[in-house]
This record gives C-alpha cells, sequence and structure tokens, in this order.
C-alpha cells in the first residue's frame, strides 16, 4: 500500500486537533493589553501544545517520505499515535479551566494533577510514535532509508525518561514539571534533517549508478 492515503489522513487530524485548541482559548476580558496579559499563562499553555502537534507533523511527514509503502501493522501504529496526540487539546483545555478557576489573591491554581495527565499523555504519544518508526522500518528492512537515518535515536531514547521526570517533578512543583516538557519540545524543535541527508545521499548514488 502507498503512503499518501496516511500522510493525508494524518495531516487532517492534526489540523483539526489545533483547530479545536485555538478555539478553546479564552476570549480577552476587555479591549486593553491587561486583559491579555491576565490571559498569558492560557496562551503559553497553548503555545507549549501547538509545538508539540507542530513536531510531531514535522517528524511524521519526514517519517514518511522516506518510505515508500505502508502495511496493516503501520496503519494501526498510526492510529495509535493519533489516539495519543487527539489528547493532547483535553488536556491542555484541563489545564487552561483550571488557570481560569476564580481563587483567594495569592493562591496558586492546583496544577499537579493536570501536569501530571500532561505529562502522562506526552510520554504515551512518544511510545506511540516509537512503535509506529519501528513498524515502519521493520517494513521497509534495516537497510532501508529510514533505518539509516534513525540510526540509535538518541532524542527519542532521552525523551521517554525526560516526560517521566517531568511527571515526577509536576507533583513536588508544577513549574518544574512545565520546565522539563519545554525542555523536550526544545530538543525536537531543533531541526533534524537526518531524514533529508539519507534521502539526498541515496539520490546522489541512484543518479551516479545511472551515469
Amino acid at each position: 500500500m502507498r503512503t499518501g492515503r496516511v500522510e493525508a489522513f494524518s495531516d487532517g487530524v492534526l489540523a483539526i486537533l489545533i483547530t479545536i485548541m485555538v478555539l478553546e482559548l479564552p476570549k480577552p476580558d476587555g479591549p486593553t493589553w491587561a486583559a491579555i496579559r491576565s490571559d498569558l499563562p492560557v496562551l503559553l499553555a497553548y503555545v507549549l501544545s501547538f509545538v508539540y502537534i507542530g513536531i510531531y507533523w514535522n517528524n511524521h511527514h519526514h517519517m514518511f517520505q522516506a518510505v515508500r509503502r505502508v502495511s496493516g501493522g503501520v496503519l494501526w501504529a498510526n492510529l495509535h499515535l493519533l489516539f495519543w496526540i487527539s489528547l493532547v487539546p483535553f488536556v491542555t483545555d484541563w489545564i487552561t479551566e483550571v488557570l481560569n478557576e476564580q481563587r483567594p489573591a495569592g493562591e496558586p491554581p492546583e496544577l499537579t494533577v493536570p501536569l501530571v495527565a500532561y505529562g502522562a499523555v506526552l510520554f504515551a504519544a512518544g511510545v506511540a510514535y516509537f512503535i509506529l518508526q519501528t513498524t515502519l522500518i521493520r517494513a521497509e528492512g534495516r537497510d532501508s532509508a529510514l533505518a539509516a537515518a534513525v540510526g540509535r535515536d538518541l532524542k527519542g531514547k532521552l525523551s521517554a525518561p525526560l516526560y517521566l521526570l517531568g511527571i515526577l517533578l509536576s507533583i513536588v512543583n508544577p513549574l518544574l514539571g512545565v520546565a522539563v516538557y519545554v525542555l523536550v519540545a526544545i530538543l525536537w524543535v531543533i531541526p533534524d534533517r537526518r531524514v533529508e541527508r539519507q534521502l539526498a545521499h541515496r539520490a546522489e548514488h541512484a543518479d551516479a549508478d545511472r551515469a
């Protein structure tokens, strides 16, 4: 089976999830900068979740550019990944609801449980991405461009322990948990051109062979 329909379906799902998140953002209470400033934590939560969905879209696109066909196992692994990513708007909305709750002045929001849930969703999505990647490599073969590009996958292996650390730190101090989630996002936002390099390298070899 070709990869086109899987990519198109996944792109549509991720686009819908981003749309859902932005529609759930609260409107400012007034026409002043102060009104926006009071909603800044909510906007930052949206930005972080948007970045995470963008990271998955970017890497999903690159991964499927490196493969030629998909199997039934790949289809289910892809749906498994989309299931966990689809929960990102849910946990993001939970965090924003807590941030918007009325509370006595000086009392911090009770973000421990929502942030633990947020980290759990990120952890599960990371595991699901690894399963999809492994399933694709199995379908393509160990000598495939994707297998060569992934290599030891240090960032992928580092992300899971960091998510678990973020979950534990969210219990101790919510801000520390958020800091870890931001750190993982920064690790993945940094451009990773392994797939592009492999595809370019193989294209050069193919051109040389034809010559």
